[in-house]
């Protein structure tokens, strides 16, 4: 019988990761550095804190570089690919998603992939992965929808548009004849998670995480490991040239689910959990949207804003062309990658 897999490339002499220690960067990084293919690695960090704390947690591995600078800046992307030849591939996961400032969108997010894919062409890497977002598309329609392979652009927000703007300038690169392709994740959870994950722990075991409405909203969500497997098969299987893929777990979860399984993988790891308590209005959410928008639009983001507004809608996406042309399966449901979450915070010594 034929395998039904795609072909898969070799893994490239040269592995750049941007936002290498980020949430998703630093699962990459844990994943590379692993592989005994893998043979150099350049690793981007935004700081020189970031980038000792880096170096020290892969002292001992050979091959890996740990470079600083600030992918907002033009000659980071092009110092970052110099001299790496055309056995490179390029992981771009740098972003900023709760931004201090509106501008940092613009800065980092769409300028920034601008930088990398310029860079990229110029040096004549084999293949970059740009990590965008559900964002560029906004929210669904109604609960029932779910995005599909190819939608129409529609950005929520200062983020949305700063991620749409990153996907079209990785359009244009490919039009000017690099090889990059594009994966979406919606809310990931995982191991190396920021402080928000865990303050979202914190919630549910105090019963008070704000559910909207009735908390039927739905939500693709995908675990970190599912994720970097996602990212990989997008950077190694040739036919992915051009192409966007959802990345996500493999059914969308609604919210009153999400927050009943957090409970149980809580309990399950002997925390106490008080019942779900916390039931606001529709309308609270869409005040908070409102509110959000606003200040958005005189140059201010405020976080906790801006999650209640996006926790009113729908993010459902449709991940069967990821299986059928990847060739990739998420291989872990919320009840187990949330237990994996949990026991990576005990081990960090993190209170939930």
């Amino acid at each position: 019988m034929a395998d039904p897999r795609p072909e898969r490339w070799a893994a490239p002499r040269t592995t750049v990761v941007t936002g290498a220690t980020g949430w998703l960067g630093r699962a990459l990084v844990h994943r590379l550095v692993a592989d005994p293919t893998r043979e150099r690695l350049r690793l981007l960090a935004h700081s020189t804190a970031e980038a000792q704390a880096l170096r020290a947690s892969l002292a001992g591995r050979p091959g890996v570089e740990v470079m600083i600078g600030d992918i907002a800046r033009a000659e980071t992307a092009k110092r970052l690919v110099y001299g790496v030849g055309s056995d490179t591939d390029v992981l771009h996961a740098a972003g900023v998603i709760h931004p201090k400032k509106v501008r940092q969108f613009t800065e980092v997010n769409a300028n920034g992939t601008r930088h990398v894919t310029e860079a990229a062409i110029d040096a004549g890497i084999r293949r970059m992965v740009h990590v965008s977002s559900n964002s560029p598309f906004g929210t669904n329609p109604h609960r029932d929808d779910t995005f599909r392979a190819d939608e129409p652009f529609h950005p929520y927000l200062g983020y949305g548009r700063s991620k749409m703007m990153g996907e079209m300038a990785v359009a244009e690169a490919v039009a000017a004849g690099l090889d990059a392709t594009i994966v979406r994740p919606p809310w990931f959870y995982g191991p190396f998670q920021p402080p928000r994950q865990t303050t979202f722990f914190r919630l549910v075991r105090a019963g008070k995480f704000p559910v909207i409405g009735k908390g039927d909203q739905r939500r693709s969500m995908v675990y970190v490991d599912n994720l970097v497997d996602g990212v990989l098969a997008a950077e190694l299987t040739p036919t992915a040239k051009g192409n966007g893929y959802w990345i996500a777990d493999a059914r969308p979860y609604t919210v009153d689910e999400i927050v009943e399984t957090v409970g149980r993988a809580l309990v399950d790891e002997g925390f106490s959990v008080k019942p779900p308590t916390t039931r606001l209005p529709t309308l609270a959410a869409r005040v908070a949207e409102t509110t959000d928008r606003l200040l958005q639009g005189v140059g201010v983001y405020q976080q906790q804003l801006h999650v209640l507004g996006e926790m009113g809608h729908t993010i459902a996406c449709d991940i069967s062309r990821s299986v059928a042309e990847l060739g990739w399966e998420p291989q872990v449901e919320l009840y187990e990658g949330m237990r994996r979450s949990i026991r990576w915070c005990v081990e960090q010594g993190l209170e939930l």
